[in-house]
């Protein structure tokens, strides 16, 4: 069964982290993946890709053609990929099962503009199974406004791309930095949208504040509004995803594959020549069974990445010591100091001959994090100055 993955969301939400993401997690639990970039305007692409749309229409040529910006450019280049469907077809055919596709993040192309639905209806005729994976910039759960406005693309998304969607809440484990732990409400009260109208005293505070008035029917009305329309599409629930998180990725890629219907409970694992063994599933086979502990509940990941941050990332710095130490790469007195979660490369806290060029410090940079947060002012209020890195 041909999978075609499509992350979706506005610029920043993390659709190339992701789609990196996807390809090493994948590739490391030997499962084939190809991935592929339809953004005409990304010149910076962390993975290997399969195939690049830039090499059938670049958007600065576009931009110069038709005398567009940025935007329009983008947009006309995408439907330049609809005339031109035969090229992608032909690409695509020489994929892997599982596609990663990544589209460019201009908000038309999931609230209105019609050529990537076209596309993949396309598709879709073709045989593809397409899932679709909204991605949310967790910071929007600050503001409740932003959670609210944020609540109502991701019902736009779902009626423009009729397809299984993911709704996904990112960066996670940046979320304590940039106000998390203020949170009025526990985590799961966002990731299942719970009732919302809970929210509007919050939404009423936040006008207020902006605008120094404390009695405006019309904003109330409009609030209660949107809230109704929301809880009444009720199919709207979130995932959340630390992308460097090994038990995070395996959560997110549990319900992507049960959107798609990809079948893993007759996945066998297959011995040297590629014969099956029938009395041994294959580890993602295991990992996606219901007796796997290896998966994260939402007061879990509440648990790790809002209430007890620190203690968590002791922990696993002193199992990325054990790790790096198991397999050779640290000597008795290496510290886990230098150990680096992206990419899994470990290099001594000396900067020594195992270290990789720009490796990070991660004490030096727990301390720097530290003093920005002091110098901001040390409470949720100054988190917002935090610099989200990736």
């Amino acid at each position: 069964m041909r999978t075609l993955i499509l992350p979706l969301g506005p610029p920043g939400a993390g659709k190339s982290t992701l789609t990196n993401g996807l390809h090493q997690f994948l590739t490391a639990i030997a499962r084939p993946i190809s991935v592929a970039n339809l953004d005409p305007a990304n010149t910076n692409i962390p993975y290997p890709c399969a195939f690049d749309v830039r090499d059938l229409v670049s958007v600065d040529d576009v931009m110069e053609r038709e005398a567009l910006g940025p935007n329009g450019g983008v947009l006309w280049a995408m439907e330049e990929l609809e005339l031109n469907f035969d090229w992608l077809e032909d690409r695509l055919a020489q994929c892997e099962e599982t596609v990663v596709l990544d589209p460019p993040g201009q908000p038309e192309l999931m609230v209105h503009h019609m050529a990537l639905p076209r596309i993949l209806a396309r598709l879709e005729k073709a045989g593809y199974r397409i899932v679709v994976v909204q991605l949310l910039d967790s910071v929007v759960l600050t503001r409740p406004s932003l959670y609210l406005s944020s609540l109502l693309l991701c019902v736009r998304g779902m009626l423009h791309l009729p397809y299984p969607v993911v709704n996904v809440l990112t960066k996670i484990d940046n979320l304590q930095a940039v106000g998390g732990a203020a949170l009025p409400f526990n985590l799961d009260f966002y990731t299942e949208v719970q009732d919302l109208h809970h929210l509007l005293p919050a939404l009423a505070a936040e006008h207020t504040a902006s605008s120094g008035s404390n009695n405006d029917d019309k904003w109330h009305n409009l609030n209660e509004a949107l809230i109704s329309l929301i809880l009444d599409f009720g199919l709207v629930a979130f995932e959340t995803l630390a992308v460097e998180d090994r038990a995070s990725m395996a959560s997110l890629l549990k319900a992507i594959d049960r959107a798609s219907g990809y079948v893993l409970a007759a996945a066998h694992a297959t011995d040297a020549s590629g014969r099956t063994l029938d009395d041994e599933a294959s580890v993602w086979a295991q990992a996606m069974s219901e007796s796997w502990v290896g998966r994260m509940e939402v007061r879990d990941v509440q648990e790790r990445w809002i209430e007890r941050k620190r203690s968590f990332d002791e922990v696993e710095r002193g199992l990325w010591e054990k790790e790096a130490r198991d397999a050779g790469a640290l000597g008795e007195g290496g510290g886990a100091a230098g150990v680096v979660r992206k990419g899994g490369e470990a290099s001594g806290a000396e900067g020594g001959e195992g270290g990789e060029e720009g490796g990070l410090d991660l004490e030096a940079e727990q301390r720097k994090w530290e003093e920005e947060r002091s110098k901001a002012g040390g409470g949720s209020g100054g988190g917002a100055k935090v610099v989200r890195k990736g």
